[in-house]
């Protein structure tokens, strides 16, 4: 007990009684090792107290009286002059019970030890889990249903998208030149809203007109083309649209197979309004590579110095030899119409 050292030279007079039936008697009281020795005036000893078990019968009070833990019928009783004694006792007292076990206080850290790694599982664990299991059993006429939906909820914000006649064949012809993995893609072009492009659900991807209007030649509406299916391919557009709405989304399109206009109103604006995911240089050439395509339009198209896109120019993979014709010079033309002129 490593409180003792401070104890173990004070000595007090106290009377003590072995049985409630036997007189007082006058003795000295010292402290030991984990022990209270009581001996009489020619140093006999009398009794030794364990002070884990020493228990007091009138805390505050005095003369301070003293027992064995479970023995009351044992006392010492200690004058109000041996103040330092008595300190002495209730020192190490308080230092024992402090040390000793607490089952109920252990029950209780175990109790909220549970409940937090419960409410962490469900902080952190579950909605990922959710949106894993969400993504993973989706059918891909159900994303495509989804995207369409949300397609709908932005033409509110973005308008009506271009839809002229002629174009629309050279645009079905443009996306089969450039497949996504799993398939020729549904383009769709906004007069405004969507920045330069972006993907949703069901692999519908988003186009500005500007695209068409701004530039001569098609491989810049190819390259943002390309750069959406390899974000596609990086981070599945529906499980960034689950992200964002979090976990109750995942929830209701488990259990009911549909999302509310609410829920698809708030992914739009933020579809619409973040930027895109950046992708490296390396990612873009493989891509460009991938589907026959020039680097060089659309890294001019992106920053008109080639300061910050120097690498798509530099690397072209097809700067010394040109790739196959994306689309006729006459589609190109027609798409260049899409919304009317």
């Amino acid at each position: 007990m490593t409180a003792l050292s401070a104890y173990d030279r004070i000595e007090a007079t106290g009377l003590w009684r072995p049985t409630p039936d036997d007189q007082r008697r006058e003795v000295i009281v010292s402290i030991g090792e984990a022990t209270l020795t009581i001996t009489d005036h020619n140093d006999r000893a009398l009794a030794h107290w364990s002070i884990p078990a020493v228990a007091r019968a009138n805390p505050g009070q005095h003369p301070a009286i003293f027992h064995p833990d479970g023995d009351p019928g044992e006392t010492l009783e200690l004058p109000e002059d041996e103040a330092q004694m008595i300190a002495a006792i209730e020192t190490l007292r308080n230092a024992v019970e402090r040390a000793r076990p607490r089952p109920g206080r252990l029950r209780l850290m175990g109790l909220l030890l549970s409940v937090a790694t419960i409410l962490a599982l469900g902080i952190f664990w579950l909605p990922g889990a959710l949106r894993d299991h969400a993504v993973s059993v989706v059918p891909d006429v159900k994303r495509t249903e989804i995207g369409t939906a949300l397609l709908t909820r932005i033409r509110r914000v973005a308008g009506t998208p271009c839809t002229e006649p002629q174009a629309m064949s050279a645009l079905a012809r443009l996306s089969a030149r450039l497949p996504a993995p799993e398939g020729p893609a549904r383009l769709v072009t906004l007069r405004g809203g969507v920045r330069e492009a972006a993907h949703l659900p069901g692999n519908i991807v988003l186009l500005n007109r500007g695209l068409f209007e701004d530039h001569e030649e098609p491989d810049v509406v190819a390259g943002y083309i390309i750069a959406e299916h390899l974000r596609a391919q990086i981070d599945d557009p529906l499980r960034r649209m689950l992200d964002h709405l979090g976990m109750m989304a995942s929830l209701r399109l488990l259990t009911t197979g549909q999302l509310s206009d609410e829920m698809l109103d708030s992914y739009g604006e933020d579809l619409l309004t973040a930027p895109p995911v950046p992708l490296t240089d390396a990612a873009l050439l493989t891509g460009f590579a991938a589907w026959s395509v020039r680097s060089t339009p659309y890294g001019y198209a992106r920053d008109i110095t080639g300061e910050t896109t120097l690498g798509l120019i530099e690397a072209d993979p097809f700067a010394s030899e040109a790739p196959g014709p994306l689309i006729s010079d006459a589609d190109w033309l027609r798409l260049q119409g899409i919304c009317g002129g």
